[in-house]
């Protein structure tokens, strides 16, 4: 699924230039947050948030080109880099807040982490999620609201609750503790690898690449940092652009699937923003099934993102040291499952194959025998009689098959061919 082509036709000239002060995308932002802040962030958080890894990876850095170090959010006690933010914005509560209760809207990782700290901290939590949010966030949560069909509605009906019941709402991105929270994480990267060219940073609303390119650039302010959008939710990327921001379907990334950019992010990502990039849903799916493979660590939609862009843009990233965040890992199993059958088929590493055969006894089992002779494991077998539109005597048999590569499929459709039969290989809807 390629970028949209309305969106794809920006494409050209839209980096920020550094050397010259040209910033395409407008304006100057209005900083609140600081280096500072986040610094004494991370003091607090010290203790009780996971200090997560930033390890190189030598195979995506041979894959990619470029040499790629990962932090590994998913590896937080909620599987996603939203508790840091969230325990600074509770820590900063007085007794009466936190007496009072808090609300918070999200489509998951912000819910699970402001639950997880307000049940350590005493503070009674109500979360609103949008009906669509993925069943392992919503079950991981203490009091759970089901409202909207998008965090955004979402957001409506918990500061409409938090009014009804004088709850404090707990904003996921646009509040400055939280992406001083966030921020932490550039501390982290910027310690564990010094000598980054350029950090790669997944954007929803923009609370993380917000804080993490305050932190970062304070410290190295050449360092160049680029976010990532799934191009179903490219909202901060038109915003910035001044183009109407339309954002909407099913994804995979639904952590990062977010209408409204912050308003308090929005500035500080263009100030500190070199560009965004946008992927696709498979783009996307394949950068969770590599993160699989290759780092045998689970990332979510999102939270793959940042692998996602570097592998489809490596004219911007080869030859370069380059940070990735993996932000979370909270997904579905059966998405996860679906990912990687999707991953397989793309690689040629399952197939499905359509045969023409006479409706005779021993024809299936000589096309058991000639598949096996050829190395490939059968999977499912459906035996087509009255939906075929072939003659009575005839029937079409679907085989599904582990195989190699492409290249192996190729060798089993000739052996097939050879031995006297039809072979097609339809299509997904096929």
């Amino acid at each position: 699924q390629p970028v949209p082509a309305a969106l794809a036709q920006h494409d050209a000239g839209i980096e920020r230039d550094d050397a010259d002060g040209n910033d395409p995308v407008g304006g100057q932002a209005a900083m609140t947050v600081t280096i500072e802040d986040i610094r004494a962030a991370a003091r607090l958080l010290a203790g009780h948030i996971v200090e997560t890894p930033c390890n190189h990876s030598r195979t995506l850095s041979e894959i990619t080109g470029a040499s790629i170090w990962v932090k590994f959010e998913n590896m937080q006690f909620t599987a996603s880099f939203k508790d840091r933010g969230a325990l600074v914005k509770l820590e900063s509560l007085d007794q009466d807040e936190r007496s009072r209760g808090v609300v918070a809207m999200s489509a998951g990782n912000h819910a699970q982490a402001i639950a997880y700290h307000c049940q350590r901290l005493g503070v009674p939590a109500t979360i609103v999620m949008p009906v669509g949010a993925p069943k392992v966030k919503v079950k991981n949560t203490r009091r759970f609201v089901l409202s909207g069909e998008t965090i955004d509605e979402s957001a409506v009906a918990a500061r409409k609750l938090a009014e009804e019941e004088n709850l404090i709402f707990v904003h996921p991105f646009d509040d400055d503790k939280v992406i001083a929270g966030q921020g932490t994480i550039g501390l982290e990267v910027m310690e564990a690898a010094p000598d980054l060219d350029c950090l790669v940073v997944p954007i929803g609303s923009g609370g993380l690449i917000s804080g993490i390119a305050t932190a970062a650039r304070a410290i190295k302010p050449g360092i160049e940092i680029y976010g990532v959008e799934a191009a179903m939710f490219p909202s901060m990327y038109q915003a910035l652009r001044g183009l109407p921001v339309k954002a909407g379907g099913r994804t995979i990334a639904d952590g990062i699937a977010v209408k409204t950019p912050g308003e308090r992010t929005k500035p500080i990502v263009r100030e500190m923003v070199k560009d965004i990039m946008l992927v696709s849903e498979t783009q996307l799916e394949g950068a969770v099934q590599m993160f699989l493979e290759i780092e045998k660590t689970v990332a979510e939609g999102g939270g793959a993102a940042a692998l996602a862009a570097v592998l489809a843009h490596p004219e911007k990233f080869t030859g370069r040291k380059v940070g990735i965040i993996l932000s979370g890992g909270n997904i579905d199993t059966r998405i996860l499952s679906a990912a990687i059958e999707h991953g397989l088929v793309r690689e040629g590493r399952m197939v499905r194959l359509r045969i023409q055969i006479s409706d005779a006894p021993g024809t299936l089992a000589t096309i058991a025998r000639i598949i096996g002779e050829a190395d490939a494991n059968i999977i499912e077998v459906y035996h087509q009689r009255a939906f075929s539109s072939l003659p009575v005597k005839q029937a079409e048999l679907d085989v599904v098959l582990e195989t190699l590569d492409r290249d192996h499929i190729h060798d089993i459709v000739g052996h097939l061919t050879a031995a006297g039969f039809t072979v097609q290989q339809p299509g997904p809807a096929g």
